[in-house]
């Protein structure tokens, strides 16, 4: 994984001096809450229903033991002993004291991270595939471009004051693991017919209050042009994306309007303009960044047999590990979504054992996903059950990777400032529900995911059965959504009408899943099902 070198442990260092007086003046009284906002933002610190929230980056969602074990520290020292990975492929804090932000931001620069533009109308953290560098199907491991594109768009002057925040992601392999169409800039890596291995890059993603499937810009780029494009794309954004409505602000907005042809034109001219320029890092930069993701040093002919029985570790095997491109090795995914427990959330003792697992077992490199789980990305199938019995005691050995049970939620009005109702307990309840009838493996791939407003933090538009919360006359309700997809055939799920309270949305959602265990065909999964069937069925079934 990437390291720091002088030029980065300079500047995250100088932040947190530069931050640190900035939260004196604040706690002071030299400096009001008009003026500390925009300030606070760029280091990821929210003010939100209870306590300030603190966003931490993880690029490309790769961290290592030492990282994961401040992450612990942190959570024990200034939080409630917890803290929440996100779909950002980051972890956030939500009971943080002003006081103590900047000592936080210190620990942090100690190890290697910070929580520099993670908020703010700026391009936030780089994602990618979780499984990259490991994935049997990919072309080439992408973090080395993400990378890249994490330095070029740090402290980029011209882009850290866009009309509105700005998600790049990165992947290079044919199955989109990382919702790469949703974001605002979306790459893939590709092979063209001549061999040659270069990127597509699909703009204008994005979920919230106008989702939209970015559309695909330029079938083509040279990865030695991939920053030079990249710059383009976001110039014709800034220099025309709306700044006087927010709710109109963003590139999907600019790229819907103009139609992609004239914003791929636009593109095309400021990319030859731009090509005069040599903006583009040198080849030795690039080569320098590769060096750190080079492959572990695997043990030859390691066995690929993996004894499976025990039916519970043979489960977890089926559900949560991912074929390994390395003869011998397997990926493995830590779910953090216990029945009846909150998604995405650790405990501190919870990722203490995971940097201590993922540094025996897994090259001491780990993944937060988009999902809000955790990636063991290079374990050696030989070692996978005593993995699995560790895990299991410490109640992270959960089967249920992809099912109904892998909920993303956001945090929902339990937290959020800007949520309309609450998204945790719903999750709960709707886990337990499913723990309990026991239909969960029956139903196999199902993605569920629910966000406490329309801005989507919990991805509803892009579930299989997606869930919002909303205000209605005070009271929370919850639309239901169907046929969302997030993966490479991606889709923007659809209301199926009047909306539910509390425990109505759990019965609605177990009625849909008897839908597609009813009408589902040899292979088809819920998703199949829905595409074939259409919404009326579900429909049927769920309003009577």
């Amino acid at each position: 994984m990437y390291r720091y070198d002088k030029y980065d442990q300079a500047m995250v260092d100088a932040r947190v001096a530069e931050f640190r007086d900035q939260a004196r003046r604040r706690l002071e009284g030299k400096m009001t809450e008009d003026q500390f906002k925009p300030l606070r933002l760029q280091n990821g610190l929210y003010l939100q229903l209870h306590a300030y929230m603190l966003r931490v980056a993880v690029p490309y969602g790769t961290l290592n033991a030492q990282q994961m074990h401040m992450l612990a520290d942190i959570a024990d020292k200034y939080d409630r002993g917890y803290g929440h990975f996100t779909t950002r492929q980051n972890i956030q804090y939500n009971w943080i004291k002003l006081e103590d932000t900047a000592d936080i931001l210190a620990d942090l620069a100690k190890v290697e991270m910070h929580a520099i533009q993670t908020s703010g109308n700026c391009i936030r953290n780089i994602s990618s595939d979780q499984y990259a560098g490991a994935a049997a199907d990919e072309l080439i491991d992408p973090r080395p471009y993400a990378e890249l594109l994490r330095q070029w768009s740090s402290f980029h002057p011209e882009f850290l004051a866009l009309p509105r925040k700005f998600k790049i992601c990165v992947i290079a392999s044919e199955t989109d693991r990382a919702a790469m169409k949703l974001h605002d800039i979306g790459i893939r890596i590709v092979k063209n017919d001549a061999g040659e291995i270069g990127a597509a890059f699909y703009v204008g993603g994005g979920m919230g209050r106008t989702p939209m499937i970015a559309p695909l810009i330029r079938e083509f780029v040279p990865l030695d042009q991939l920053i030079t494009y990249a710059e383009a794309c976001l110039r014709v954004y800034n220099r025309y994306g709306r700044r006087d409505n927010k709710f109109k602000a963003r590139i999907k907005i600019l790229v819907h309007e103009l139609g992609k042809e004239e914003y791929a034109r636009q593109v095309e001219e400021e990319f030859a303009h731009l090509l005069t320029q040599d903006i583009e890092p040198p080849l030795a930069e690039l080569e320098r960044i590769k060096e750190y993701f080079a492959d572990p040093a695997f043990e030859a002919g390691a066995s690929d047999e993996i004894d499976l029985s025990d039916p519970d570790f043979a489960l977890w095997v089926k559900n949560n590990c991912h074929a390994h491109k390395q003869p011998g090795y397997i990926t493995a995914t830590i779910s953090l979504k216990p029945v009846g427990g909150i998604p995405g959330d650790a405990s501190a003792a919870q990722m203490h054992l995971m940097a201590e697992l993922g540094k025996e077992y897994s090259f001491d490199e780990m993944r937060v996903t988009h999902a809000q789980n955790i990636v063991l990305p290079h374990v050696k199938k030989a070692d996978l059950y005593t993995l699995w019995q560790k895990l299991d005691e410490a109640g992270l050995g959960a089967a249920n990777l992809d099912s109904i049970e892998d909920i993303i939620a956001c945090p929902g009005l339990d937290y959020c400032s800007l949520a309309n109702a609450r998204s945790i307990p719903v999750a709960q309840k709707i886990s337990e529900r499913f723990a309990g009838n026991g239909k969960t493996e029956t139903l196999g791939e199902l993605k569920l995911k629910i966000s406490g407003c329309i801005n989507a933090c919990g991805h509803h538009h892009a579930g299989h059965i997606g869930i919002l919360g909303v205000d209605k006359k005070g009271l929370e309700n919850y639309q239901l959504l169907l046929g969302g997809c997030e993966g490479e055939d991606t889709s923007l799920g659809k209301i199926t009408g009047p909306g539910f309270t509390e425990d109505g949305i759990v019965d609605a959602v177990d009625k849909a899943a008897d839908v597609y265990l009813a009408q589902r065909q040899e292979g088809e999964r819920f998703l199949d099902t829905y595409r074939r069937i259409g919404m009326d069925p579900f429909k049927e079934a769920i309003y009577g």
